[in-house]
């Protein structure tokens, strides 16, 4: 995966793979369905922990992107009622097959089939910053379909302290609109100070926001520690897996790779 920045509006944009339907169809296609979907659920799960915290037990859910179902899943665990909407054909079609208990439908996140304020709270995992063109039609149904006082919850790759750092001392090409690189977009890590200021602008209102994966952010930013960093990222090991989690809650506020950002839809727009 290639990464330039683009100085105009402080992201980095990752070049590889398309990132369509077709490419979510083989990505989860290599995942271990029963692995993704644990017996026993940690009530110390960012998810579960986030969600408790501003939404009472019954309370409706969507997931926007939701591939798998994993968190669907974990949510409904939970007793929250949820639904799981994907545009990768294949992936829903196979969580239909395997976990029909889960609500989980083939749907566009940028025009959702859903009744304005719907939903309690709006889920959304690493969805944003795989549209090349922006996210304001995604932000437009969030706010359509959440109820007022409605809860938002998105995360995705962000620029870190760590990432800023290498962007001001030049360590990434600089971007330029090329449209053969376009066509293998894959991602951004995005400037989370411009999505909230976005979200704003559709009458969200700030609560909060956390950082995540130090770990990660730290092996794919600093190539001296890459290897051994990645095999602690890898591991299924309960002691390495502590110390991942260790690395990350001493790295997270310089290194973290992803940040969630918690929003209220307060208002209803004029």
């Amino acid at each position: 995966m290639k990464r330039y920045y683009d100085k105009i509006n402080n992201r980095l944009v990752y070049i590889g793979k398309a990132s369509n339907s077709d490419f979510w169809d083989k990505h989860w296609n290599d995942y271990s369905f029963s692995k993704m979907y644990p017996v026993l659920l940690s009530p110390f799960d960012y998810v579960i922990r986030n969600t408790k915290k501003y939404l009472k037990k019954g309370s409706t859910i969507i997931e926007g992107g939701c591939g798998i179902g994993q968190e669907v899943y974990k949510l409904q665990k939970y007793e929250y009622k949820v639904i799981g909407i994907d545009y990768a054909e294949k992936t829903v079609a196979i969580v239909n097959k395997f976990k029909p208990e889960l609500e989980v439908r083939i749907g566009d996140v940028r025009i959702l089939d859903f009744e304005d304020n719907t939903f309690d709270g709006y889920w959304s995992f690493g969805v944003i910053e795989h549209f090349y063109n922006g996210y304001d039609e995604i932000i437009a149904e969030m706010k359509r379909v959440i109820k007022p006082n409605g809860y938002l919850f998105i995360n995705f790759p962000h620029m870190s302290k760590l990432r800023n750092k290498k962007a001001k001392n030049d360590n990434y090409k600089i971007w330029k609109n090329d449209d053969e690189l376009i066509k293998n977009f894959y991602q951004f890590a995005l400037d989370h100070k411009t999505v909230i200021e976005k979200l704003k602008e559709y009458d969200f209102c700030y609560v909060k926001k956390q950082h995540l994966t130090g770990i990660k952010g730290l092996k794919d930013e600093v190539s001296l520690f890459k290897k051994l960093l990645q095999k602690i990222f890898d591991s299924r090991s309960i002691p390495i897996i502590a110390l991942s989690k260790f690395i990350s809650f001493i790295f997270n506020r310089y290194s973290s790779h992803s940040i969630l950002i918690v929003m209220q839809n307060k208002k209803n727009r004029k």
